[in-house]
């Protein structure tokens, strides 16, 4: 008789030891029984072939308990660095007070005598895991069934259920299998000039990127400063109905996934401000807006943003806003797992943009003062995860903002004034502070701490500012598009600070 149709007297110990996982009448779940015994019997007679197996077999994959209780001692011997053939393997059974349970030393040892070798393991393994997962689904199905005919039935929770069930068993099937330990490998040639080669960013130029391509985009700022604002920009751009936001070109996109969790009506007006009616094709065919939560946090569902995005065939996902897609924003754990659901649709291809919140207790700090990463809200490594954050600061409702670039792709942007036109939904740059063109309009040139002034804001910039302005214009003098006059020490007159002049190619370059 096949395997799987075994009579009810002749089933496996698990219908003995425990209750039977579906209702009587219908057919054994799927087993094999004979694949099992084999890789028992060939690990038993070379122990390194627990190593090749159990990437394999994942978790509870053997049907029969006593081949799972056999399995778990192989092993404990393997960790352990010990023999693992059958007088070692019954020594630990009757340690446990397992032996008897699993049929004894006779059954131990008819084991090792199965007549199958050890060149099929992996592919015996294979069976057994395939038959596993089968059991699963089928016991899934099951519960699905029973509960949909429990009375007062919510067909919205059976579904949510359901749902979260099949993300687990994929989660648990993604973590065993044969490549689990090579499926995303690459040798180092490849990944460093495939996989890490320069490409156009999605947001600005190559030598300073507000948003680079396979890396997500986060816009922090408090409520009322206009991020939502510049995002949407950014996706008309992406959705071709303009070309740059703040003077930087955007790349283009096929289909974008706007998740309105937060507020959706409110989001509604403010994107309808700069809609146009000649915009109704594109945005009926290459924009989707989710409104309201999603059916699970991203920290539950790890795949749901990859699933998300291929549902509906969208290359770039906006989350609107980041604290509505996790369950909280303080727990590391959970910060965790939101960044494997980011990293899992950005290796698909998706693109990602985040609005986030900052911390409260930093709404209402001077205009002109930098931030610092330490002030977006939550758990450091979402903003530890995210390719770019944009951090606006401001007043609410103030059409007058500065964006910061707080963590930087490639080179930093800004700090830029800007100013936003509420009526339109449009953001215009105000004076602009990029050294370069600081440098250009400096006819007696610029010191370390005159540029740092002009980037902070503030007449009396910390050191760290004043170094960092001080590596600009190395760079710049570096790259022969500076001069340099080297300072003098202090003395009786004072001293005289390094200062810079834009070249003769400088000014061609950007004249």
């Amino acid at each position: 008789m096949p395997e799987g149709t075994t009579l009810l007297s002749q089933m496996p110990s698990r219908y003995v030891e425990g209750p039977a996982p579906m209702q009587s009448g219908l057919a054994a779940p799927p087993f094999n029984l004979e694949a099992e015994r084999a890789v028992l019997g060939a690990c038993m007679h070379r122990v390194e072939i627990v190593d090749a197996v159990r990437p394999i077999l994942g978790d509870d994959a053997f049907y029969r308990p006593a081949h799972e209780t056999i399995w778990r001692a192989l092993l404990a011997q393997r960790r352990e660095g010990k023999l693992a053939d059958p007088i070692a393997v019954v020594e630990v059974l009757q340690r446990q007070g397992d032996l008897q349970r699993v049929g004894g030393n006779s059954y131990v040892f008819g084991l090792s005598h199965a007549p199958y070798g050890t060149g099929g393991a992996e592919h015996h393994a294979e069976i057994i895991r395939q038959k596993a997962d089968l059991r699963r689904l089928l016991a899934s199905a099951i519960r699905t069934v029973q509960r949909a005919q429990e009375p007062g039935a919510d067909p919205e929770a059976i579904r949510s259920e359901a749902e979260a069930e099949i993300c687990a068993e994929r989660e648990r099937a993604l973590a065993s299998g044969r490549d689990r330990l090579s499926r995303f490998a690459t040798d180092g040639w490849t990944f460093t000039q495939e996989t890490g080669a320069a490409t156009e960013p999605l947001w600005g130029t190559p030598d300073k990127a507000a948003w680079a391509s396979g890396e997500s985009l986060m816009i922090v700022g408090a409520p009322g400063v206009g991020k939502t604002t510049l995002a949407h920009q950014v996706i008309f751009a992406r959705l071709g109905l303009q070309e740059t936001v703040l003077e930087m070109p955007v790349a283009p996109s096929q289909r974008v996934l706007y998740l309105a969790m937060d507020r959706p009506k409110q989001i509604a007006r403010a994107m309808g401000r700069r809609v146009f009616p000649t915009d109704e094709k594109i945005l009926r065919d290459r924009l989707v807006v989710w409104e309201g939560p999603l059916p699970a946090t991203l920290d539950k569902e790890p795949d749901l943003l990859a699933d998300l995005a291929a549902a509906h065939q969208a290359d770039t996902i906006v989350i609107d806003s980041l604290k509505d897609a996790v369950s909280t924003m303080v727990d590391d754990s959970l910060a965790v797992a939101f960044h494997n659901a980011r990293n899992r649709a950005l290796r698909n291809g998706v693109e990602i943009m985040e609005l986030h919140h900052q911390r409260k207790a930093t709404a209402d700090a001077p205009r002109g003062q930098r931030p610092s990463l330490d002030q977006v809200y939550g758990s450091t490594w979402y903003v530890s995860g995210a390719g770019s954050v944009l951090f606006v600061s401001g007043k609410a409702g103030d059409p007058a903002v500065t964006l910061h670039h707080l963590k930087t792709p490639t080179g930093e942007i800004g700090p830029l004034d800007v100013t936003h036109d509420h009526t339109r939904g449009t953001t215009t740059l105000g004076p602009t502070k990029d050294p370069v063109a600081l440098l250009r309009d400096a006819p007696n040139g610029l010191t370390a701490r005159d540029l740092a002034i002009v980037l902070v804001g503030a007449d009396d910039p910390d050191r760290a500012d004043v170094e960092k302005a001080r590596r600009y214009l190395e760079r710049l003098a570096t790259s022969g598009l500076a001069t340099k006059t080297n300072g003098i020490a202090g003395g009786p007159g004072g001293g005289q600070q390094t200062r810079y002049y834009a070249s003769a190619r400088h000014l061609t370059a950007v004249g």
